[in-house]
């Protein structure tokens, strides 16, 4: 399957469907892939004007060889941050977006530690790829 805008939709779709589902969607969302970033693999943000949230993967990830997990992971991650009211009109439920581990808790909560557990694993072999890679470019 190509990775495309479209099907993060039905990925943010099955994710908020299965997962996520007791979190309204009080505003318009979008998801599309943006650049390709080494180490910025997602962003979640609200125009102030048109109260439209916007999320935002690395182009990288349309790669095949990056595992559907890690996409999901990077999406769920995002959803969080709307959850709690960063770049949502939701209450704001914490000071900071990563405050005190809340993205793993509140992935626990909604059945989806696996995807964090798959994501602290890759990210391991990939930031030996980014020493191999900087190192290279020396």
């Amino acid at each position: 399957m190509v990775r495309d805008d479209k099907w993060l939709l039905t990925r943010l779709d099955f994710i908020w469907n299965n997962h996520f589902s007791d979190v309204p969607q009080i505003n318009p969302v979008f998801i599309r892939f943006g650049r390709f970033a080494r180490l910025r693999f997602g962003s979640i943000r609200m125009d102030p004007r048109s109260k439209k949230t916007f999320i935002t993967i690395t182009g990288m990830f349309k790669d095949p060889k990056i595992s559907e997990e890690i996409v999901d992971h990077t999406i769920a991650h995002e959803l969080c941050h709307y959850t709690h009211g960063f770049s949502s009109p939701h209450k704001r439920l914490h000071k900071f977006p990563h405050e005190g581990g809340i993205i793993k808790a509140e992935l626990q909560n909604r059945g989806l530690i696996y995807l964090y557990k798959a994501y602290r694993e890759w990210i391991k072999d990939y930031r030996e790829e980014l020493r191999e890679y900087y190192r290279r470019r020396r």
